[in-house]
């Protein structure tokens, strides 16, 4: 049941499915929900469930009333959350598209390449749900696994994207399968030698503290969080702590960090394609000292000036993605074996006009018509040839 649902979310484009007990499957296509199917029997969604957890998850997921795993399924890589509601088990399922692997194939805009550039500081990835983050994140990963050697561990709940190593050394972690907690898996890591972290989300103070204290003692750090601004991220990573040290976060924060990227997805009827459009705020003495002296109100003016020292607010972006032609649409997931079974359509006899004679090969490659002109040939005549040939 639940492959069949992810290859029709799939063939419609959707971003996101969500399932519920004795109601109607539900996806998410460019940012719209629709129904895309008749009620679902609640025992099939609850066995659906148990197959994806298998029996100690499923024990799990009885006490606790919420999951959650990544799997691919139907060949698409899937994130997905399984929770119980008033009606049975529902499922929400976020479907990744197939992965591609430098900032120009996700649409981004190519100076975010220059945060990469950096060996120790902050990069902080945020959006609304749904934006796109996860996305920007691996995209920024594989941006450095293909142009320089470092060792990377990536801490995530669940895994979204795998990755392969290239240049750089790459080691995934989930949480709680690998550790019991992004706490722990963090604390691991700097007993690990590596020379960049990827944190999925920074949810709780300990996690923003440790995050912190690795980007100031010598790691780059790449991370996602969850606000609609930059004003809004900074806002809420300082207020995550106690009023009495948020001074000395802020002046950490403003030290060490390398860049805030705030994105969103805007549909482009165009080219039927949503793309990102993002704030980028760096480090300069305006916005470091905005950022110590805790005005963010005054961070949207520091976005609007710093244009030269290449800061993008929302209206500058969107100018930038007016432009821009050479947008690169996404890519289906590798289709399973048992979907490439179908038999390919049979083709039609190749006829070979020439000016004098119509031939039929014996052996057909296709339905295209060949046309060779000799010397002093009857063009009405060949012309009159051709239009019966393609009746």
């Amino acid at each position: 049941m639940i492959q069949e649902w992810i290859r029709k979310g799939r063939e419609l484009g959707a971003s996101d499915l969500h399932i519920e007990a004795d109601t109607a499957p539900v996806a998410r296509v460019r940012g719209q929900l629709s129904a895309i199917g008749p009620s679902i029997p609640g025992t099939l969604v609850a066995q659906a469930g148990r197959e994806l957890l298998g029996g100690d998850g499923w024990s799990q997921f009885l006490s606790r009333g919420s999951a959650d795993l990544s799997r691919t399924i139907a060949g698409v890589r899937c994130r997905i959350n399984i929770f119980q509601t008033l009606r049975g088990v529902a499922m929400a399922v976020r479907l990744l598209s197939s992965f591609q692997n430098n900032l120009r194939a996700c649409n981004l805009n190519p100076e975010l390449k220059k945060l990469t550039d950096a060996t120790t500081g902050l990069i902080v990835v945020s959006g609304p749900t749904g934006s796109g983050k996860s996305t920007t994140l691996a995209a920024l990963v594989e941006e450095i696994n293909s142009s320089s050697a470092r060792n990377i561990i990536a801490i995530e709940s669940p895994i979204e994207y795998l990755f392969t190593n290239r240049r750089s050394f790459i080691r995934q972690r989930e949480v709680p399968t690998h550790s019991p907690s992004y706490e722990q898996a963090l604390v691991d890591a700097l007993r690990e030698n590596p020379d960049v972290l990827v944190i999925g989300e920074m949810r709780t103070p300990e996690v923003m503290r440790l995050t912190l204290s690795a980007a100031e003692t010598g790691h780059l750090v790449i991370v996602t969080m969850h606000s609609a601004t930059c004003a809004e991220a900074l806002t809420r990573l300082c207020m995550s702590f106690p009023a009495e040290i948020q001074g000395s976060i802020r002046a950490q924060l403003a030290d060490c960090f390398v860049g805030l990227v705030c994105q969103r997805l805007d549909f482009l009827s165009e080219f039927r394609l949503r793309v990102p459009v993002c704030e980028i705020l760096l480090p300069s003495a305006a916005s470091k000292g905005t950022i110590r002296g805790g005005q963010f109100s005054q961070i949207a003016n520091v976005l609007q000036t710093g244009g030269d020292v290449g800061m993008w607010n929302f209206d500058r972006y969107q100018r930038w993605v007016a432009q821009k032609r050479d947008w690169v649409p996404p890519t289906l997931a590798v289709p399973l074996p048992e979907e490439r079974i179908a038999p390919a359509a049979p083709k039609l006899p190749r006829r070979e006009v020439q000016a004098g004679r119509e031939v039929q090969t014996a052996s057909p490659k296709d339905d295209t018509l060949e046309i060779s002109i000799e010397e002093n040939a009857d063009l009405d005549e060949l012309a009159k040839r051709i239009e019966k040939g393609t009746r």
